[in-house]
């Protein structure tokens, strides 16, 4: 039957097509469905992501699926050819770093120690060391940095690309279609129905739907702590060029910025409403960016902004990190969400130990239970000292 299989995977974004590729590629012999409402990804959160790429984080989960996503982003264009053609991710290991006042530096030391016991090559920086990495810096307000030299940035769209690809090279199917509703039975998941009133049946259902998943699960009553939070980022070009180009700098204020081609990105955590909202205003960046950028590099006071988009988090509202597994009382019902603005950067790793939660039972490679649905209930939440 067309419309039966052994996985169902909802959304196809980076996410969803890493588990896909995983599966498959560790050996799953079964028919994987994914489903994809938006067939060019113009809404995807994806390629509307900033891309930026870091293991500057202060749990030890965070920085496990860091550091196995980084060994795979770093052959990825090698890994993922098809047919002798490479794909170009465009991953740029210029660093990552996050600039810090007296107080924060403290605490970054804190986190140097958690990161070096987890095979992170970061390190404190003092103020004039600083320049030695970004000449132009204002540093009169700054204490020092945290930097990690092997992190950097790459381009989300030719990453999902290249799993979307090789997953259907391995036989996923692909529906551009939007999924309406999860079909349960006493505790069991049954499939999925579709806006178009179609119906599919697997005994596994995977929800990657990122910002909209959430409300996938509610109609279910499967609730969990997650809202779609908009986050606008800005393409400007400066008239004076910088010597170097950028890290993925974090301001101590929470702007951050970094080089795309020649010109530059840059946005910040702005404190909004959760909404569905792809609008973005010229006048955030004069306001709340421009100001900040002008103070911390000269160059950047005479700047034009080019363009500007907005995509959408799946913020997790208790403690900002991934929800993954199965949930506990939906039977074959898998989650992998609430993201917060991670999902690019832990897609490798989460898309891997995934594979081997469904096809094994137990996870292998990296063991991610801290992030299981439970932990709420549980209250053992998953808090970083640092989010951004």
């Amino acid at each position: 039957m067309k419309n039966k299989a052994d996985i169902l995977i909802v959304g196809g974004g980076v996410i969803g097509s890493s588990i896909a590729f995983n599966l498959l590629n560790d050996g799953f012999t079964g028919k994987v469905i994914v489903f994809e409402k938006d067939r060019i990804y113009e809404f995807s959160s994806t390629p509307r992501s900033a891309g930026g790429f870091r293991q500057l984080y202060t749990t030890d989960i965070n920085v496990q699926l860091s550091r196995f996503s980084l060994q795979v982003y770093k052959e990825f264009s090698k890994t993922m050819a098809i047919d002798g053609e490479e794909v170009e991710i465009d991953f740029k290991q210029r660093g990552y770093l996050f600039l810090a006042t007296e107080k924060m530096l403290h605490r970054f030391e804190k986190h140097l120690a958690l990161q070096h016991r987890n095979g992170v090559n970061s390190q404190l920086l003092e103020k004039q060391e600083l320049l030695t990495i970004i000449p132009e810096l204002n540093v009169e307000d700054l204490a020092g940095g945290l930097y990690c030299s092997e992190s950097g940035y790459l381009d989300p769209y030719s990453v999902m690309q290249g799993y979307v690809k090789y997953s259907k090279k391995l036989g996923a199917e692909y529906v551009y279609e939007e999924v309406e509703s999860l079909l349960t039975e006493q505790g069991q998941i049954k499939g999925v129905r579709l806006v178009n009133g179609d119906e599919y049946y697997a005994p596994i259902v995977v929800n990657c739907a990122g910002a909209w998943a959430a409300m996938l699960s509610e109609k279910a009553n499967l609730p969990l702590p997650v809202v779609p939070l908009p986050r606008q980022i800005f393409q400007f070009d400066a008239e004076v060029p910088l010597e170097k180009y950028l890290p993925l700098t974090m301001d101590p204020t929470g702007v951050y910025f970094r080089h795309e081609g020649e010109k530059f990105i840059a946005g910040y955590a702005e404190e909004i409403e959760p909404k569905i909202d792809f609008s973005w205003r010229r006048s955030n960046f004069v306001e709340n960016i421009w100001p900040i950028l002008a103070h911390r590099i000269g160059n950047f006071e005479q700047v034009k902004v080019e363009r500007g988009w907005a995509g959408l988090y799946d913020f997790n509202t208790k403690d900002h990190n991934a929800i993954l597994g199965e949930y506990p009382s939906m039977k074959g019902y898998y989650v992998a969400f609430g993201f917060s603005g991670h999902g690019m950067q832990q897609a490798p790793a989460v898309g891997k130990c995934l594979s081997e939660l469904i096809r094994t039972g137990k996870y292998e490679t990296l063991d991610l239970t801290p992030l299981r649905v439970e932990r709420f209930a549980e209250n053992q939440l998953v808090i970083e000292d640092a989010i951004y």
